[in-house]
C-alpha cells in the first residue's frame, strides 16, 4: 500500500469535520479521471441509500450503506480512508459519465494525482 498524501486526508478530515458538500475535487485512480464534489461519508451512504431504498430490485442493499457506519470510525477520531464524490463523473474524451453525476466511493491510498476545482464540459 502506498502512502498516504497527508495534504488530501487533511482534505477529506475537513470535508468531514464541516460536514461540507462543497469541495470540489478532480482526482486521477487506476488511470481514470474523476471530477466532481467531495460529501461527508455519514452524507454520501443517506443519499445511496435512498437511490437503493427507492429501487424494487435492489432495495435490500440500503442497509449496507447506513449511516451509522460511517459515524463509528469518526466518533473514534480515526482518518477516513475514502473520498466520497458525488455529482461526480468519470471523465471520457470530451463528456462525463454519467452527464447528470454519479456517486462514486475512491479510496485515498489509490489516488495517484489531483487538483482542487472540478471540470466542466463545453462544446465550444
Amino acid at each position: 500500500m502506498s502512502n498516504l498524501d497527508e495534504l488530501l486526508v487533511d482534505i477529506a478530515v475537513t470535508v468531514e469535520s464541516e460536514h461540507s458538500n462543497q469541495m470540489s475535487l478532480t482526482v486521477v485512480v487506476g488511470g481514470a479521471v474523476i471530477t466532481g464534489r467531495l460529501a461527508p461519508e455519514a452524507v454520501w451512504r443517506k443519499r445511496v441509500s435512498e437511490v437503493l431504498t427507492d429501487s424494487d430490485r435492489l432495495g435490500p442493499f440500503s442497509r449496507s450503506f447506513g449511516a451509522d457506519r460511517a459515524a463509528g470510525r469518526s466518533a473514534r477520531g480515526e482518518a477516513p480512508t475514502h473520498l466520497h464524490f458525488h455529482v461526480a463523473r468519470i471523465l471520457q474524451g470530451n463528456i462525463g459519465i454519467p452527464e447528470t453525476g454519479g456517486m462514486y466511493r475512491v479510496a485515498i491510498g489509490e489516488v495517484s494525482a489531483w487538483t482542487v476545482g472540478d471540470f466542466s464540459y463545453s462544446d465550444q
